[in-house]
């Protein structure tokens, strides 16, 4: 735990010092995010935030492949790290690019599939699924799913990144989640190819940490489509690496739940952007437009019409993550009854206050009818 924990420091600190570096380069260089109708910001931002989480990545595996109990990740072909990072490289070349110019959705899609596709042919891809036992995967079939995972993790963060701080706070209450679930796996239950995905959590939650101090209502700086893409490009290779390469059959019996849990976790940690995303999908290819055109109805949108600042708004998409992870974590590991009861009270709390606002203007205007009526 130790090494994870400093692993996640360095992460959070390189991030904090370099954004300041990261706002100046988008200044100079233009890359700034304009005030459009959709957008909830009332004036140009910085956008390259993207870029100090990338700082805080590399820092971060870099300490830990000078640590001893890091070993299983880097040892052997060693070819799992240089996998993450060749894709990662493609996906931030391509939300710098974004970021300054712009990209039409087809170029970015494509840009996607090229990054999951490198990362896969190199070995983090997803080999088997508990379904029938152990179904082991044809080398096409893995490689499509594994793009398939990428694509859908990349574009829900992409997504939800709709006001100040919560992106960055909803991956790093959700990698939280996914750490404590996979450091379990790799050092408890002795499951080592589940280490990567458990550095790679500790990373994200160090990345985040470090930058939501700049990003929090009123943000000073934006993460752009070079952070929202690279967070959603990591929890996906961290997705893939826990729940496509340790052998589910084996997580069976004692306290843990059936083989689908490493499968069923992840979706259960990401369930807010996941939803969006749908949500999103569907409502556009309704309308007959384009699954990638923006609109300005994703979830904060219409938790900001139900009358919540910008601010509580974040808080309760935090809770509500915070909410399902935990539930998902405790029927891991605890009987099925505290799980749900985690799951049913929580949900119950957010969704009051979600709806406090509206509560509280009906009670507002039967007052107002009883004054007048009297």
């Amino acid at each position: 735990m130790r090494e994870y924990l400093l692993c996640l420091a360095a992460a959070a600190a390189v991030t904090y010092l370099t954004v300041p570096l990261a706002r100046a380069l988008a200044m100079r260089w233009g890359a700034m995010a304009e005030v459009r109708d959709r957008d909830v910001h009332d004036t140009p931002t910085p956008r390259l935030g993207g870029l100090a989480m990338l700082a805080g990545l590399l820092a971060g595996l870099l300490l830990a492949s000078k640590l001893p109990q890091m070993g299983s990740v880097f040892s052997g072909d060693g070819r799992a790290p240089f996998a993450l990072l060749g894709g990662v490289a493609i996906i931030v070349v391509l939300g710098l690019v974004d970021d300054r110019w712009g990209l039409a959705a087809p170029t970015k899609l494509a840009g996607q599939v090229l990054a999951a596709s490198v990362m896969a042919l190199q070995g983090i891809s997803i080999i088997w699924l508990p379904f029938g036992g152990t179904l082991v995967l044809d080398p096409v079939t893995s490689i499509l799913l594994t793009v398939l995972v990428v694509l859908v993790c990349i574009n829900a963060i992409n997504m939800v990144d709709g006001l100040d701080g919560l992106a960055a706070g909803i991956v790093a209450v959700a990698a939280l989640g996914f750490f404590a679930y996979s450091y379990l796996l790799s050092v408890e239950v002795g499951f080592e190819r589940a280490t990567l995905a458990t550095l790679i959590s500790a990373l994200l939650v160090g990345m985040c940490a470090g930058f939501l101090p700049y990003n929090v209502y009123p943000a000073r700086i934006f993460m752009g489509d070079t952070g929202s893409m690279l967070l959603g490009f990591l929890m996906a290779a961290a997705i893939i690496t826990l729940s496509g390469q340790v052998d589910p059959s084996a997580i069976e019996g004692g306290t843990l739940l059936p083989a689908l849990l490493p499968i069923l976790l992840p979706l259960a940690v990401l369930v807010l952007p996941f939803l969006d995303l749908a949500l999103a999908v569907v409502r556009r290819t309704r309308k007959r437009r384009s699954p990638f055109a923006p609109d300005k109805q994703h979830l904060h949108h219409r938790l900001l019409e139900m009358g919540h600042s910008q601010r509580r708004t974040v808080l309760l998409m935090y809770a509500w993550t915070a909410v399902v992870a935990a539930a998902a974590f405790t029927l891991a590991f605890l009987p099925i009854g505290y799980g749900l009861l985690i799951l049913v009270v929580g949900t119950a709390a957010v969704a009051y206050a979600a709806l406090l606002p509206g509560i509280r203007r009906r009670r507002e205007k039967a007052r107002a009818r009883e004054r007048v009526g009297a």
